[in-house]
């Protein structure tokens, strides 16, 4: 390179090197230092008639390009500093702080985690399983014979000929019955999908916490005593239980439970239709054909099971109206709980 256009490097070198090391009140100097009459571009320009003529072009160019570059430098510098400076000075320091907004859990998920916790201090152990299940331990290893209405199209989403979505968590128990020896001791919590209309009572999906207690000389005595025991712990110790005959087609004999209204007392309101009475789980012993299905002896062990909706368990103890609600991600819902 020629001395000349080394020249003009120099000096470019020299300013982002000054430019670096300038605190930025004393950058107003730099525009002295550089483009000032006694400045270091205009000794460059000074430097013009030494050249080689052949060179002059190249090296006035060069020149005037750094020139543009140290003016451009300096005037982003001074707009920066003019921003921050405005900030600053429209900075209201009396002003009290933007208030830190926390979440909530959703009541779906405080109830289902109740529960579990009740369950939990009773003996239960958790299992989970698949929300996309195969029919036989959906409805086959359960008892549910070939021409039942809940294996119906209208009643079930189906995703293949065999695999649909699960109905209820029931399928946790056989599957967990199928790896594990008495004694059993376990529910089921999880989410589960029916092809129901929507409305203020019914929804495609909920979440159910089912239980099953598998063991020698179990009773249906024990399975009152447990659930009894549950509702007073949930509900409140004031609360009361009633059984009454049912059927479902993987328990024998089975019951459906009902508390006391603790809204209206037993007295009978809107909610409890006047009866005094709230229905909650399903609920019986568990029938034989299931304990064959997954390998157990009916003759050896006995057992009990039940299931309950979490969604139908928290509109009654919170007062919700509308199971949609739940489902929504209405805020000034969520907020109330």
């Amino acid at each position: 390179m020629n001395d000349y256009l080394q020249q003009i490097q120099d000096v470019r070198e020299s300013f982002l090197a000054d430019l670096g090391n300038t605190a930025a009140a004393d950058r107003e100097s730099l525009k002295i230092a550089y483009l000032g009459r006694k400045g270091r571009l205009n000794d460059l320009f000074s430097l013009m008639a030494k050249v080689e003529p052949g060179l002059r072009k190249d090296f006035g160019q060069g020149v005037n390009i750094l020139k543009k570059e140290i003016e451009d430098r300096l005037q982003s510098l001074s707009t920066e500093n003019h921003s921050v400076s405005d900030a600053a000075h429209n900075v209201d320091l009396t002003m009290d702080a933007y208030p830190i907004t926390l979440g909530s859990r959703h009541p779906l998920t405080s109830a289902m985690d109740e529960i579990i916790r009740i369950f939990s201090r009773l003996g239960f152990d958790i299992a989970t399983g698949y929300e996309v299940e195969t029919d036989w331990y959906n409805f086959e290893s359960l008892n549910f014979p070939p021409n039942h209405p809940a294996r119906d199209m209208q009643d079930t989403f189906y995703v293949s000929g065999e695999t649909l979505l699960r109905t209820h968590t029931s399928p946790v128990q056989t599957r967990y019955m199928s790896s594990h020896q008495p004694p059993v001791r376990i529910i089921a919590p999880g989410r589960v999908y029916r092809n129901e209309a929507v409305s203020a009572r019914s929804y495609c999906l909920f979440s159910q916490v089912e239980g099953l207690y598998v063991d020698e000389h179990v009773s249906f005595n024990d399975l009152k005593t447990t659930l009894d025991m549950f509702c007073r712990m949930y509900f409140g110790p004031q609360v009361k239980t009633r059984f009454r005959s049912s059927f479902f087609p993987f328990t024998e004999p089975s019951a459906e439970m009902d508390v006391s209204c603790f809204l209206c007392g037993g007295k009978g309101c809107r909610v409890c239709k006047q009866t005094g009475w709230l229905e909650i789980l399903g609920c019986g012993m568990v029938d034989p054909n299931v304990f064959r299905s997954v390998g157990y002896d009916p003759d050896k062990v006995s057992g009990y099971a039940f299931g309950m909706g979490v969604e139908r368990m928290t509109m009654m103890k919170l007062g919700v109206t509308d199971i949609r609600m739940f489902f929504d991600n209405d805020v000034d819902f969520l907020r109330q709980f």
